[in-house]
């Protein structure tokens, strides 16, 4: 998996910050190394939590992103923090083992859901996932904020049952195209692939595209041949990774009329997360139905 940086003297400052016990106005100091987490903590702490997510530009490439000291102090002085976990954000480890502070929570995704690093790290678009990190964080905001606990069970309800719409739109979606075959660059997309029901070919390829390696040259030929001869009906592309390898397989699809549908691993800004799933939801059961049916 390509690795994001730790600058040494970033995490240097960590040692020398002290723990704050809360944020401004006594709100609960979360961290969420995602957005994606960052936003479903909001949806259920409200006016209660004062969030930061440190990956929150879905027009970068979130493998390149480098931590700065002021991110260090954020990680430092946070009473929650959220991880995504199976080797995806291995670097806020790091960060959170240079700032310790008594009493911090830390909400891992993968020890919620029992994956384990080897396996894909997206785990944000399994379905099973985000209301297993919610139920979690009502559980931590209640404790750290017991007075308003009332107020976090609340809102987790509203939020649980907004998530079920992802569920019905799958069920939706996977009645319509279950076996259909489709391609991806990267396999962001695969947990929800899997629970469409989707066969994914060409895996080989993205797993070796996710994990920074060059995939071999008869994987390449395969990908090219499928998209060439529409054996997959769609290609999932991932739009916040630029490689010339993977633009060139794009250009391929829209040159045999395979359509592309562009996903991301950063939630796009002034979207919630149920509706960023909800689109490319969306986009996907329109690709595989084709302009004629």
């Amino acid at each position: 998996m390509r690795t994001i940086t730790i600058i040494a003297s970033a995490v240097a400052v960590a040692m020398a910050l002290s723990p704050v016990a809360r944020a401004a106005d006594g709100k609960i100091a979360v961290v969420a190394a995602e957005n994606f987490y960052g936003d479903i903590a909001r949806q259920i702490g409200g006016d209660r939590v004062e969030v930061v997510s440190i990956l929150n530009n879905p027009d970068q490439d979130p493998h390149l992103f480098e931590t700065t000291p002021g991110i260090v102090r954020q990680v430092s002085n946070a009473q929650i923090v959220i991880v995504n976990g199976a080797n995806y954000d291995a670097w806020m480890d790091k960060l959170i083992a240079a700032a310790p502070r008594p009493g911090r929570t830390v909400i891992t995704a993968a020890a919620l859901t029992g994956a384990k690093a080897g396996g894909n790290p997206h785990l944000w678009y399994a379905p099973v996932t985000m209301p297993a990190v919610a139920k979690a964080m009502a559980g931590a905001f209640s404790k750290a904020d017991a007075p308003h606990a009332k107020d976090y069970a609340a809102r987790l309800s509203a939020t649980l049952a907004s998530l079920k719409r992802i569920d019905e739109r799958v069920a939706q979606v996977k009645a319509r195209h279950s076996g259909d075959a489709v391609a991806a660059t990267e396999p962001v997309f695969g947990p929800m692939a899997e629970a469409l029901g989707l066969t994914v070919r060409n895996e080989r390829f993205a797993l070796a595209m996710m994990n920074d390696t060059e995939p071999s040259a008869r994987d390449v030929a395969a990908f090219e041949d499928d998209l060439k001869n529409h054996k997959v009906k769609v290609l999932l592309y991932n739009k916040q990774v630029s490689e010339k390898l993977t633009t060139r397989l794009r250009d391929i699809a829209v040159a045999a009329k395979v359509p592309v549908v562009g996903v991301t691993e950063t939630q796009p800004a002034d979207v919630s997360f149920q509706d960023w799933m909800l689109g490319q939801l969306d986009a996907v059961d329109k690709a595989l139905t084709g302009p004629n049916s």
